[in-house]
């Protein structure tokens, strides 16, 4: 699977990426799917960071998404839908690999900014996928985009 940072994806398609940015912006927790180690799925909530020109995840030590992710690199994460059944501004979801960052110079940047709790697991997302899916009349539209192409939009009755 091809993957891409979150700058190369605004870079691709920057009108898309703030789209992307925004629905995510909108609400402070999301939903993590990651895999177990017997490969089932499990949900969990998150909050998602942009910064740096990169989609950061941070998470608590030792908690269960951080060894799934551990483990396995590959997730989807889902855009909080809001408190009410409006889905203003689409669903979105962005899907790839959350890479472990270790570095210290890199934690020490993140630290100073951010201020997140101590300690914790920080994961760099290598984007595979980005999808808003909306409705627009009495169409679903599906807008999609993997590193290497452009935004592709189906739209369906």
């Amino acid at each position: 699977m091809t993957s891409s940072t979150w700058a190369d994806f605004r870079a691709a398609e920057p009108d898309f990426a703030e789209t992307v940015q925004r629905r995510f912006q909108q609400y402070k927790h999301h939903v993590l799917a990651t895999l177990r180690k017997d490969g089932s799925p499990r949900v969990t909530g998150l909050e998602v960071d942009f910064r740096f020109g990169e989609l950061w995840l941070g998470m608590m030590p030792n908690s269960r998404k951080a060894q799934d992710l551990q483990r396995d690199p590959r997730f989807a994460v889902q855009a909080n839908p809001g408190p009410d059944d409006s889905m203003a501004g689409g669903d979105v979801r962005i899907g790839g690999r959350a890479v472990e960052v270790t570095d210290p110079e890199v934690l020490g940047r993140f630290v100073a900014e951010v201020k997140p709790p101590e300690p914790f697991h920080l994961f760099r997302v290598e984007l595979g996928e980005v999808v808003q899916t909306s409705v627009d009349g009495d169409e679903l539209v599906v807008r999609s985009w993997r590193p290497g192409g452009a935004v592709r939009t189906v739209r369906r009755r």
